[in-house]
């Protein structure tokens, strides 16, 4: 038995789903088909049967009622009948009471125990006269029985037509269902057949631009084949965008690379033929070596964290915001000392906690405060301000937090503005200075990693102004 069932799912396997879906349709309609037509013959072969035991019952009672001021002395095995289409026959219940009676319809023993009242009367099956009889054996008085009996054949000549018709029925009923279970798996694979092809090309042709067809009509109208085709569309824009942000990744890291990379090459050749150098030529080739090292380092360190998505769920923890913004201000002091730097925490954001990993945290406002460093001019302070906002204090009981960075510098103009925070992206006034162009990049990554929400723009009285948004706590 496990063989065959072995057998049953290995060939399952290897049919396409379009057959097992068509065979499966067409196996339910037909089943349903079959077993109408076999109901239906049912029925039809008891109405039929019934309708002549309704005739046997008529004439029985008919019979009864004509006979009913006789006596006793009735002839039993008298057939009355013969011409008309009953015949029937009364039966003592002792057969010496007519031994020399020729009964023309068959008299067994449950027959006598009808007419000695032991029995109830019943219906019965019998062949005379070279024709199926239908027969009614009931009670005739005292010690007596009736037998009325009706030719059969006209029944079962009109149940075998009945056979016969529901037969070709069922047969073209099955013949339908395989057709429809055909139209039903084509129309309704044709999205998965898309979606299969559209697989495959993509598979084929590794550009994930491909989209699949999708009927026309509203969304919340759609079938559920529909809406994974719709989901799928959805995956593939996300696997192109992932895609090309990859590729465009690639190409801008080698584009930044390339230069320090050279320049580190030429240094190292330099060193190389050092006893040409005099010591003071020495001293500059290995101080821009060792600049070159710490700027690739640091490029390639940003890469790194940049690749990241989220955080790691074992790292997170519930970090006070107001504790990991006195620490960045703290490691910019001394980054940064001509740089004056002020905080101001509000009540209601001292003790507000996040989940989070603090030290990806500590990253993200050193790089705004960094970067307001950078565009400040001397004597000028960069200001970062921690408040509560909404309903509840900020805490983890409600209510939500901002942290804002402003410096006092030229500000970003409008046209750079919405790339602020593309990776190596550097507005025209920021590529004299030091930098590689992913701090703020990096920064709107872990903010969005830790459900927060980065934002720049002009800051009242010039300067540009970092806004990082946190939800409400729960």
């Amino acid at each position: 038995m496990s063989g065959v069932r072995r057998l049953g799912a290995r060939w399952r396997r290897r049919r396409p789903l379009r057959t097992r879906l068509a065979l499966a349709a067409s196996a339910a309609v037909a089943l349903v088909a079959v077993g109408v037509c076999a109901a239906a013959f049912f029925v039809i072969r008891y109405e039929l049967l019934h309708q002549l035991d309704l005739s046997l019952t008529q004439s029985a009672t008919r019979v009864i009622q004509e006979n009913r001021g006789e006596g006793p002395q009735i002839v039993a095995g008298e057939c009355r009948y013969l011409s008309a289409p009953a015949c029937a026959q009364i039966v003592p219940a002792t057969p010496e009471a007519d031994p020399e009676a020729a009964y023309p319809l068959p008299v067994s023993a449950p027959v006598r125990e009808v007419a000695a009242g032991t029995r109830a009367p019943y219906y019965s099956n019998a062949t005379r006269f070279g024709r199926p009889l239908r027969m009614l054996t009931t009670r005739f008085g005292d010690g007596r029985a009736l037998q009325v009996a009706l030719r059969a054949d006209p029944v079962e000549k009109g149940v075998r037509q009945a056979a016969v018709l529901l037969a070709a029925v069922g047969g073209a009923g099955v013949l339908l269902a395989g057709l429809l279970g055909y139209a039903v798996s084509r129309t309704g694979l044709a999205p998965v057949a898309r979606l299969t092809s559209t697989a495959e090309r993509i598979a084929a042709t590794r550009d994930p631009r491909h989209r699949i067809e999708l009927p026309p009509g509203p969304p919340g109208r759609r079938d559920e084949v529909t809406r994974l085709a719709a989901s799928f569309n959805t995956m593939l824009g996300e696997l192109e965008q992932s895609v090309s942000s990859q590729r465009r990744l690639v190409a801008d890291a080698s584009h930044e690379l390339r230069t320090p990379l050279t320049a580190l090459r030429a240094n190292a050749e330099l060193l190389a033929r050092a006893d040409r150098l005099t010591p003071p030529q020495r001293d500059r080739a290995s101080g821009a070596l060792g600049r070159g090292i710490r700027e690739v380092t640091g490029l390639v360190n940003d890469l790194i964290e940049l690749a990241r998505d989220e955080e790691p769920l074992p790292l997170l923890e519930e970090v006070r915001i107001a504790g990991v913004a006195e620490h960045s201000v703290a490691m910019a002091r001394a980054h940064w000392p001509r740089t004056r730097f002020l905080l101001e925490v509000g009540t209601g954001a001292a003790g507000a906690t996040r989940p989070g990993v603090p030290a990806r945290l500590a990253r993200l406002l050193t790089n705004l405060l960094d970067n307001a460093a950078k565009f400040s001019p001397p004597g000028t302070p960069v200001e970062m301000a921690l408040s509560s906002y909404g309903d509840g204090d900020g805490s983890r009981g409600g209510g939500g937090l901002a942290l804002t960075v402003r410096d006092h510098g030229p500000g970003i103009p409008a046209d750079d503005l919405p790339y602020v925070f593309d990776r190596f992206y550097r507005a025209e006034a920021a590529r004299a200075l030091p930098g590689s162009g992913l701090g703020l990049a990096m920064a709107r990554q872990i903010a969005r990693a830790h459900g927060a929400e980065l934002t720049a723009g002009a800051a009242p009285g010039g300067g540009a102004l970092f806004t990082l948004t946190f939800g409400e706590g729960p």
